[in-house]
């Protein structure tokens, strides 16, 4: 990366004490996150004073809005879909399918739709050896779990698609390079793995990714206090850095699909660091000049 390459400041949008910030996304006019280690699923409509919340019975690696209106919940070791009232109150909690059941080291990370409505996440190993061996998924009513057949491993991160639904994105976090693949939503056949991009910082891992109107990738990078926008071809375009090292997910929506926002955490922060970066766990954000946003499809329910 060019060390020309101006840095835009994010200002602070919320403050919050999130541990591990994640899963940003625009919806229904909310913004929705999770904080995976409070096993608590958030909302946040602009201009209100703070955010509605839901405890649930565990930690929440990701989510997806259901085309029925429901929530599809990646809890730690399970898939499940939540009926949840305009507060965010739980009325009904259904298990879809568990996810690693005889691989007690792992739990679900990272995920989202991809283009044509299915679910598709990955997995990560809590243990500290941190051996790569974690996989990728994908969930539809229609097939159930399919694995797909990309390579384990350690920490499954930056899940997103091309505009065509045709290209994933997706990393191990702790190889700091994020690749993509040919990918085929009714089949669940990947191919044609490649490079998109290496960090270019030894400080940078990547996290969660969205893509933009304009196909071009945001990336948070934990530990670097940043999201970098990536053009198609993988070369860095823009910096945003925000208050807090552990940038976690950025999202782009807003009524006028112009707001970039970015979740935050406040894990693996020792006491000084805590002291100097007292936002993090934070949501930070700023409007971008043109509207980006792309919305999530509706998980296919």
């Amino acid at each position: 990366m060019s060390t020309a390459m101006t840095e835009t400041a994010l200002d602070l949008a919320l403050a919050q004490n999130a541990t591990l910030g994640e899963g940003l996304q625009w919806q229904g006019g909310r913004w929705w996150w999770t904080d995976i280690e409070a096993a608590t699923l958030y909302a946040w409509r602009p201009g209100s004073e703070g955010p509605q919340f839901c405890r649930l019975p565990d930690r929440l690696g990701s989510f997806a809005h259901c085309r029925s209106g429901r929530v599809l919940l990646g809890l730690a070791k399970r898939l499940a879909v939540a009926t949840l009232g305009e507060d965010l109150a739980l009325s009904q909690l259904q298990t879809l399918a568990p996810v690693d059941a005889a691989e007690p080291r792992t739990r679900i990370n990272d995920g989202r739709t991809d283009r044509s409505g299915n679910f598709v996440f990955g997995t990560l190993n809590e243990a500290k050896e941190r051996r790569a061996i974690a996989s990728f998924y994908q969930y539809s009513m229609q097939h159930g779990l399919r694995r797909l057949a990309l390579p384990a491993v350690a920490i499954a991160n930056s899940i997103c698609f091309s505009l065509d639904g045709r290209t994933m994105y997706f990393c191990d976090t702790l190889s700091q390079r994020i690749q993509q693949c040919d990918y085929d939503a009714d089949t669940a056949q990947v191919d044609r793995l490649r490079l998109f991009t290496q960090m270019d910082r030894d400080d940078a891992w990547p996290d969660g990714s969205v893509i933009d109107a304009e196909g071009c990738l945001w990336n948070a990078q934990w530990g670097a206090g940043r999201v970098v926008r990536y053009d198609p071809a993988g070369r860095p375009m823009g910096v945003f850095t925000a208050a807090a090292a552990h940038t976690t997910c950025p999202a782009i929506g807003g009524a006028g699909g112009d707001e970039l926002m970015l979740t935050t955490a406040r894990s693996e922060l020792s006491r000084e660091a805590l002291a100097a970066q007292p936002l993090s766990g934070s949501l930070f954000g700023l409007r971008l000049p043109k509207a980006l946003g792309v919305a999530d499809t509706l998980f296919e329910d």
